[in-house]
């Protein structure tokens, strides 16, 4: 094993709240600075030398580019328009999802491609970071970004030739916000979210005061009319929605990524009204088909409940209560993924169950009727509305690839349609068990075990765990093909549904956020400590991985738990919770983690941060942090302060690595092959750690 490159210390003294913080890696935050790209290239030279001569890395790498091609065409999130369906399309070995348009669920095979943007840009880096089609079906809106940055332009295309027409609007989308669009109803023009132009704010204000704008074809960008947003929060992220047989538009305010809404209606006639705020804990809205909206209020019902209000008055306070709390929870998706939809006279609510979801059908009036079925232990969404109340949802499990599936209330049958993906591996075999781990204060916590076929629970076995536990996100099951390159080596991967999450409602989220996020770790903790218990993993054979609010989660696992996990996975994670907040999302996320400003979070924070809780002289396990030079969400300087703070204060010679890719964000839209070569890392060190081979037939997950 080689030392890592030594980095120098220069250290710098902060005051918050009395306490003197020193900081001897604050020249790594300065990307600009010659020195630190100096040092990050040397630091990923070092990983490469590591990485590179990992035995079974050329056998996983073969192994991933084999699935990642076997896998069929996926689709994902479909829309209806002009009696013909949207969707985008996932097609290896293409690098990026495209945009098809296809006359029905069962016609696959008539897909035509829309937009491809592998043709746009051959280095596979151009992605779409979102769509959508005019009222008629002729035009389709693409936000279109590079490199992983996610700061989109908006591009016109006429939907039966591919050609791009009209005129580009930039800066509609930005890997801090979002961002959103909505059509005229008579295809004429658009409503979109737009950042500050050069010139309209300072510096790093830039990346933030999202405001809608329309725009009229045919005229040039700077005579756009602006509509709403200059009153908004800073960290405003907004979506918009037109309701064609009314004309009004329905403007969702979040502040930040905490949860908080507040909702806005613009009348045909221009007029914007007001009929939520931000402590109103009115999550979404959705156009009913009566000239009313549905509401999904946790005002008084912490797991959720559905109000129907006039569009007319819009007075909240006269909403009635159509469906009541249950023990279940209703999902709240911002972010054009809708988990209430109501038609001509149903009404189709996607329900959380502490980690599987599923769809739930009611009347108008708020009377339960059949819903579709499901298969267990899976989640359901994609809510995609069709003629005569039939809609369109999609399912998933962690053993089976999502499919779209056709529900008609009328008849009561649940239909698999041709948007299916064939699994590029067999998974069948893989059992899965749920169970529950209790957590320091005696909360159970959900896990979902995949076993490899003929596992022996006899306490040897390896085992890969993961967690997310932030932002009232919850961790459903979810078809991930790449898993198999662990499990068909003996591998048991566990999945824990942790507080923070949205599992099972708002308290389950506020329990793990602000200052109460400690309960996180304590609840990942608990669950290595339950598969080691009950004997289905070997307690020196656990590794852990997890990304982004799951980094800060690995962080702090192993600052808090050295001896825990064997080996530590961690993308693009948040270590620094004390500068955090000053990267432009990280402003988005004090809502959840908090800030320094504020004494009492400040304690809470400093107490769990993980760059401030590693210790000289322990001996942390083998780490690989990974990271993207254009992750507009997490700061790269957070990963390289961590990883030098760990080289230099390790006592054992296990390798820490970080691993930087300058052509990658945060993830979502990295190209395949970035992905599979980040898979390929991640995979080859964590089973090197573990003691788990990679040659055909070995058995040496058992070793």
């Amino acid at each position: 094993h080689q030392a890592p490159p030594a980095t120098a210390k220069r250290p710098v003294s902060d005051s918050y709240h009395g306490t003197t913080v020193v900081d001897d890696y604050r020249w790594l935050e300065n990307w600009r600075d010659p020195q630190v790209k100096q040092w990050s290239q040397t630091q990923n030279q070092y990983a490469r030398r590591q990485l590179d001569q990992l035995p079974a890395r050329a056998t996983i790498r073969a192994r991933l580019r084999e699935i990642f091609r076997a896998e069929s065409a996926s689709y994902y999130d479909v829309q209806q328009r002009g009696g013909q369906l949207f969707a985008l399309k996932s097609q290896p070995p293409k690098q990026q999802p495209l945009l098809v348009r296809l006359p029905s669920a069962d016609a696959s095979d008539k897909a035509v491609v829309v937009v491809d943007p592998n043709l746009v840009d051959h280095t596979g880096t151009t992605a779409i970071d979102w769509f959508k089609p005019s009222f008629d079906g002729k035009l389709v809106a693409v936000s279109l970004s590079t490199g992983g940055t996610e700061r989109g332009d908006l591009h016109i295309y006429d939907t039966h030739t591919g050609q791009q027409v009209y005129e580009v609007i930039s800066g509609v989308n930005g890997g801090t916000a979002g961002g959103s669009t909505a059509w005229d109803i008579d295809g004429k023009g658009v409503f979109y979210t737009r950042y500050p132009r050069a010139g309209e704010r300072l510096g790093d204000d830039l990346n933030f005061y999202l405001q809608t704008y329309h725009h009229t074809f045919g005229q040039p960008p700077s005579n756009d009319h602006y509509e709403i947003g200059k009153d908004f929060p800073r960290i405003a992220e907004i979506e918009l929605i037109m309701h064609r047989p009314s004309g009004r538009l329905l403007c969702t305010v979040q502040k930040g990524d905490g949860g908080q809404f507040a909702h806005y209606l613009r009348e045909s006639s221009g007029r914007w009204r007001q009929f939520s705020h931000f402590g109103d804990r009115i999550l979404q809205a959705a156009f009913g088909p009566n000239d009313d909206l549905y509401l999904l209020t946790r005002a008084g019902a912490p797991r959720g409940k559905i109000l129907n209000l006039s569009a007319r008055t819009l007075d909240v306070a006269a909403a009635k209560t159509i469906i009541e709390q249950s023990g279940d929870t209703i999902v709240n998706s911002f972010w054009r993924a809708p988990s209430i939809l109501a038609t001509a006279t149903k009404l189709y609510v996607q329900y959380q169950l502490g980690g599987p979801s599923q769809i739930q059908v009611f009347d108008h009036a708020g009377k339960r009727l059949a819903g579709p079925q499901q298969p267990p232990v899976s989640a359901a969404g994609g809510l995609t509305p069709l003629a005569d109340d039939n809609i369109l949802f999609e399912t998933k499990s962690f053993v089976q690839p999502p499919a779209y599936y056709h529900f008609d209330p009328k008849r009561g049958t649940t239909k698999k349609t041709a948007l299916a993906t064939n699994a590029p591996v067999d998974m069948r075999a893989i059992r899965v068990v749920r169970e529950m781990a209790t957590s320091k204060d005696g909360t159970k916590i959900p896990i979902n075990i995949l076993l490899p076929a003929g596992t022996k629970r006899d306490g040897r076995a390896a085992c890969v765990i993961t967690g997310y536990g932030g932002y009232g996100i919850s961790l459903s099951p979810s078809y991930k093909p790449y898993y198999n390159v662990l499990l068909e080596r003996g591998i048991i991967y566990a999945v824990a549904n942790l507080r923070g999450g949205g599992e099972y409602g708002e308290q389950w989220h506020l329990q793990g956020n602000l200052s109460n996020k400690q309960n996180v770790f304590d609840d990942f903790a608990a669950v290595i400590e339950h598969m080691v218990a009950r004997k289905y993993a070997s307690p020196k054979r656990v590794g852990i991985i997890g990304g982004s609010n799951g980094g800060l989660l690995m962080g702090a696992t192993m600052t808090q738990h050295p001896e825990l996990p064997a080996a530590v996975v961690s993308f693009v994670g948040i270590y620094d919770m004390l500068r955090v907040e000053l990267s432009p999302n990280g402003a988005f996320n004090v809502t959840e983690y908090g800030s320094v400003k504020n004494p009492n979070h400040f304690r809470a924070m400093y107490a769990y941060s993980p760059y401030h809780h590693v210790q000289d002289g322990i001996a942390y396990p083998p780490t690989l942090m990974l990271t993207g030079d254009n992750d507009p969400r997490v700061d790269p300087m957070q990963s390289r302060k961590m990883v030098a703070r760990l080289q230099a204060a390790s006592a054992s010679d296990a390798p820490i690595l970080l691993r930087t890719s300058a052509s990658a964000g945060h993830g979502g839209n990295n190209s395949a092959s970035e992905r599979i070569a980040q898979l390929t890392d991640a995979y080859s060190f964590i089973m090197q750690a573990l003691g788990v081979g990679y040659t055909s037939g070995d058995d040496s997950a058992h070793r």
